[in-house]
């Protein structure tokens, strides 16, 4: 058997796993969410090694998709991390054999402790899936891995029951893009709900109508934006881009630099909107215009450039 082939046997070993948990699912699941949807409290993920890992996963998905989550390592636990544990948190706890030691010794807090106890377990005989208010059935015919011991497609359909709770969750709480964007301002959907054309200006450069083309290549060359303004902040007249210029001189013959002015090179009635456009608007905006650059516009003046430079920051 070649490497290529062992690849796509694992591929479709944990894709006939991920089938084998899904048909598991029932009426139960809604519950779950509705459970979680409900709390007043987090979701407290725990498991041990590689389940560990998964926990940890499904803790950052959760918590950037609007569900409050944190993660606690089982064995730091039971050395006064259980402290951390409120009455009102939802306990969820991942074991494959459902009987990993770090994590039932816990039980017996969970439960005197009045949370509620959701688990994942590839034994629904377990003391884990017993003691659990909900049960979700991670067990798999077969490992991908060739000696059915290193946890491979069970860790794999861990992943993928936690992102069907994540999911399940956005919808049961109306989780809609501005607030994923709040709890990732710094990535790209962020900047285009969250930030409006002002918060990623250039300043404007302004050249008189008369200016000649040495004036307006000398101001384009020193501005921080591939363009220019004719006219004034409160008395547009036109937009000069490094695309206009190339226009110019593409379609003129014999051309005599000296002869050319700000006039001859601008594009008259610009595209303008207000500061208060979002980013993601503005971008809309260029797309559907088939142009690179729109004039920023405040109480009548204009006050800044947005353009591509901007919006690929």
């Amino acid at each position: 058997m070649t490497l290529l082939s062992e690849a796509k046997k694992v591929i479709d070993n944990e894709i006939q796993g991920i089938r084998e948990v899904e048909s598991k699912l029932d009426d139960s699941f809604e519950l779950l969410i509705q459970c979680i949807a409900e709390s007043k409290g987090r979701v407290v993920m725990c498991g041990m090694g590689k389940s560990g890992h998964i926990a940890k996963k499904i803790f950052a998905t959760l918590v950037s998709t609007g569900t409050p989550s944190m993660y606690m390592h089982p064995a730091e636990a039971f050395h006064g991390d259980l402290g951390m544990i409120k009455e009102e948190d939802v306990f969820f706890a991942i074991s494959n054999s459902g009987e990993t030691s770090e994590v039932t010794q816990l039980l017996p807090f969970i439960k005197s402790n009045g949370n509620t106890l959701i688990s994942m377990t590839g034994n629904p005989r377990s003391t884990l899936a017993l003691m659990s208010d909900f049960h979700l059935d991670i067990g798999v015919e077969k490992e991908a891995c060739p000696l059915n011991l290193a946890p491979t497609t069970s860790t794999t359909v861990s992943l993928v029951l936690g992102d069907a709770i994540a999911v399940a969750l956005m919808k049961a709480t109306n989780f809609k893009e501005e607030n994923f964007a709040k709890y990732h301002p710094g990535g790209a959907l962020g900047r285009k709900l969250l930030f409006t054309v002002k918060d990623f200006s250039h300043k404007p450069q302004f050249v008189e109508i008369t200016d000649n083309f040495i004036d307006v290549l000398t101001m384009m060359t020193n501005s921080s934006s591939a363009v220019v303004l004719v006219g004034k902040p409160g008395d547009l007249k036109g937009i000069i881009t490094d695309g206009d210029i190339r226009k110019k001189l593409g379609s003129t013959k014999n051309i005599n630099f000296n002869d050319l002015s700000a006039a001859d090179l601008m594009s008259a009635s610009p595209k303008v909107v207000s500061s208060s456009t979002t980013c993601g608007d503005a971008d809309i905006k260029m797309k559907h215009d088939g142009i690179n650059s729109l004039i920023i516009e405040e109480l009548g003046f204009i006050i800044g450039i947005y353009d591509n430079l901007n919006r690929n920051k």
